[in-house]
């Protein structure tokens, strides 16, 4: 299969190897049929305007007009953004996708009244309203809307707010057209002497290469392009911090760090506990690095050294087919129902689009909605493992989907991104817990053992890194320090020392790397991949030490969707992340791995 990988037109792809939508719309013309019947619809949010105050029921009927009509814009979407991604050159399905986004962005603004007219209904009366039976079922929801009403403003300054919205993107958009379109990141030779051109897509995979020459040269040159518009890159992203303090000032808010938590209802020791604990355990983390620089012989250990796997010559190759059974019985611990569910989607169901072909989407994700399978985008490749870790990654998403649409309401299914990278990394840990557990050869499980540490060095430590990054340079500009070039990078160059530790030589370019992470203009969001690899594996540890109460216990996690805050979600799960322990045990497990790794190679350090 692999010889005619990305080279298939998508109407040259077997069907078993594709995703199947008709579930969702038998064909195009149904689709089309079913937009128009919706655009027509669109009118009816007018009629409630004015009148969600009047009674229990009028507020009702709006809520439930609301709901039923999401629910149809999200199918439509669905189909539209899934046939998109398919083969990007289809004008067909660009043209659909469009107007699918035209129609979300007119009901957006169509229903814009109904969050601050909530809010202006008087306390006493909503209380009332509340102890209605036509209102029970969307008590929650409503909870939700009036968390906000200290922290919104009249309907004027509502209105000036979110006309400026599009403004406040300019920063954003302003970055990912110098860094996508416009930085030329420059050619290096590569280790056969070929000339090569620099991407992001690439840069990672030459830090990896064998050839430190070529790791060295990638890293200078990517960071040199950088270097040549770093006055550019650090006014974007101080505008971006600036523009999201007018936000939360406007708002109220002491800080933009509390209006970020505040829409999950994130108690800000969590921020607090994640950085504390990390900074307890860093000694594990330069013990790695001290170990790596010693399995490569290198006198000296550079950020470009910290990538390349440190056993070659790793040969993999494993089909699909081969895959899901692989994945089938690594998943054995969640019981007999999640596994024959998550097997058949993944075959008969025909959840998945396997392969590359021409003009898909790359990468890999978990989609769907509330009246569709949870459909997985792949591109898999037969000779890298990493495509088995994307599959069952993508798996625990579709199945704890899954799981929150059979056994919740279509209002309460969605659940956040707080706790969206729990299932994904549970099956994960269950899939190296698996591999390890086989009769493989030596290399192959220092190979794995480095790739659960890299993993929790990229996703724990990394991620915290960059969530303290975020908390200081707003603090920072909260305080009114200015911020230019070169505080970003003392302040960056500071952590990288911390994180970093005594046996990493750090190169004058790298504070650098603070510009080029799209993250940071989507603030306080990256410390949730940190937070949820520690629910994770403090989630597996629990049910493959404990028993069926336990096990019940993820599998009611899993059916809950967005009917709770995620603190309690977790909670009723039996991790609480209020407290560090979470994260601790996460820390305890790369420390052990570290340990892992010390022994498996202790001939190698003895050569």
């Amino acid at each position: 299969m692999d010889a005619k990988i990305g080279t298939l037109a998508r109407d040259e792809v077997s069907a078993e190897s594709q995703w199947d939508l008709t579930g969702l719309y038998s064909s195009d013309a149904d689709w089309n049929a079913e937009l128009t019947a919706l655009e027509g619809e669109i009118k009816i949010y007018a009629s409630f305007a004015g009148t969600l105050g009047e009674s229990a029921l009028k507020l009702k009927a709006c809520l439930e007009f609301d709901m039923n009509f999401s629910r149809q814009l999200e199918k439509l979407h669905t189909f539209a953004h899934l046939k998109n991604d398919e083969d990007k050159t289809n004008s067909l399905y660009q043209g659909n996708y469009e107007k699918v986004m035209m129609l979300v962005n007119e009901a957006s603004k169509a229903s814009s009244f109904m969050r601050s007219e909530i809010m202006s209904i008087p306390e006493d009366m909503m209380r009332r309203f509340l102890t209605k039976k036509e209102l029970e079922f969307y008590w929650f929801h409503l909870e939700q809307i009036l968390r906000y009403r200290e922290h919104t403003l009249s309907e004027k300054e509502e209105a000036l707010l979110a006309a400026s919205g599009e403004m406040g993107r300019a920063m954003r958009d302003a970055f990912d057209m110098l860094d996508n379109a416009d930085l030329q990141l420059g050619t290096i030779e590569d280790e056969n002497g070929e000339t090569i051109s620099l991407t992001h897509g690439n840069f990672q995979s030459l830090l990896q290469n064998y050839d430190r020459r070529v790791r060295q040269d990638a890293f200078h040159t990517y960071y040199k392009a950088y270097e040549s518009h770093q006055y550019t890159y650090s006014t974007l992203l101080a505008g971006s911090i600036k523009k999201d303090l007018f936000y939360s000032r406007a708002k109220n808010f002491p800080s933009y760090r509390a209006k970020s938590l505040f829409s999950e209802n994130i108690a800000m020791e969590v921020y607090d506990n994640l950085i504390e604990s990390v900074h307890q355990n860093l000694e594990p983390l330069y013990k790695y690095f001290d170990l790596r620089k010693r399995l490569l012989k290198l006198d000296e250990l550079h950020i470009y050294d910290c990538g390349v796997p440190l056993v070659e010559g790793i040969k993999w190759h494993m089909s699909f087919e081969r895959a899901v059974e692989e994945i089938r019985t690594a998943l054995n611990p969640l019981g007999e129902e999640y596994v024959e569910q998550v097997t058949r989607g993944l075959t008969v169901d025909r959840w998945t689009d396997r392969y590359e072909n021409k003009g898909k989407r790359s990468g890999a994700y978990s989609s769907g909605c509330y009246d569709s399978n949870p459909f997985i985008l792949m591109n898999y490749r037969e000779d890298n493992i990493n495509s088995v870790y994307t599959l069952a990654h993508e798996a625990g998403h579709s199945m704890h989907s899954l799981y929150s649409r059979k056994n919740q309401p279509y209002l309460y299914s969605d659940y956040t991104i707080f706790v969206a990278e729990v299932a994904s990394t549970f099956n994960e840990a269950l899939l190296t817990r698996y591999f390890l557990g086989q009769d493989i050869e030596p290399d192959m499980r220092i190979y794995l053992v480095c790739r659960e540490i890299d993993n929790f060095r990229g996703t724990l430590y990394r991620q915290t890194m960059f969530a303290e990054f975020e908390h200081q340079v707003y603090k920072a500009a909260e305080g009114s320090e200015p911020l230019t070039l070169e505080s970003f990078k003392k302040i960056y160059s500071n952590l990288l020392e911390r994180y970093f530790g005594p046996e990493v030589v750090l190169d004058d370019c790298l504070p650098l790397e603070c510009f080029r992470i799209p993250h940071f203009y989507f603030s306080f969001y990256v410390y949730k991949y940190a937070t949820g690899i520690s629910a994770a594996y403090a989630l597996s540890d629990r049910v493959l030490s404990g028993g069926e109460a336990e096990l019940n216990d993820y599998l009611g996690f899993l059916k809950s969707g967005g009917s709770k805050y995620p603190i309690d979600l977790l909670k009723s799960a039996g991790v609480d992340m209020l407290s560090p322990e979470p994260v601790r045990t996460a820390l305890a497990k790369f420390s052990a791995l570290v340990d892992e790794l010390e022994h498996l190679t202790s001939n190698h350090l003895k050569n």
